[in-house]
């Protein structure tokens, strides 16, 4: 068995993971097109919440065995911040970079529910929500946490059709 370490520059590693991120937003279109042709817009898209939102469960079950959440590089190629008041800003999110040359805003932003589902399965009193989102169309992401109505917090545990307005910015998307 060999024990030697291996070591990759930082910029080729960044490159590896814009590649999975890629293939992730490709898998995530493909799936969500198969759904929404099958079933129909409402219903597909829908299934798609649906299933984002299990999926951002699932993300925080690993994150809380201790696992990570996102990758440190190669998931955004511009600025990450918190700003005084608690919003974050993202810029250049790669994702929605796929969204785009695919023209699938309309699938992409489906993606984006993930965030309200991580944040809902950690403190279901909060949700951490987009008031801007590059996957419906601006030009940065903006996600600010804020309180979840007993309404919200029935329809992420019941995973009713009502967790479409978890997040309202990727509503209007629409």
């Amino acid at each position: 068995m060999h024990n030697e370490i291996e070591t990759v520059p930082l910029g080729e590693a960044i490159k590896e993971v814009e590649t999975a991120i890629t293939r992730l937003a490709l898998l995530h279109l493909s799936f969500s097109k198969i759904l929404v042709d099958e079933f129909g817009d409402e219903r597909g898209s829908e299934l798609v919440i649906k299933s984002i939102m299990e999926y951002g469960r699932r993300i925080n079950e690993v994150v809380n065995k201790g696992g990570q959440d996102l990758p440190k590089w190669g998931v955004y190629s511009g600025e990450v911040y918190q700003d005084e008041d608690g919003r974050y800003h993202v810029t250049g999110c790669n994702l929605a970079k796929i969204f785009k040359e695919f023209k699938e805003l309309n699938l992409g932003r489906l993606y984006c529910y993930v965030d309200a589902a991580k944040s809902m399965d950690s403190d279901p009193t909060k949700k951490l929500i987009h008031t801007s989102c590059e996957a419906c169309g601006d030009d940065h992401c903006t996600l600010e946490f804020i309180d979840t109505t007993e309404e919200e917090r029935n329809s992420f545990l019941n995973r009713d059709k009502k967790m479409k307005y978890i997040d309202q910015r990727l509503v209007e998307g629409e």
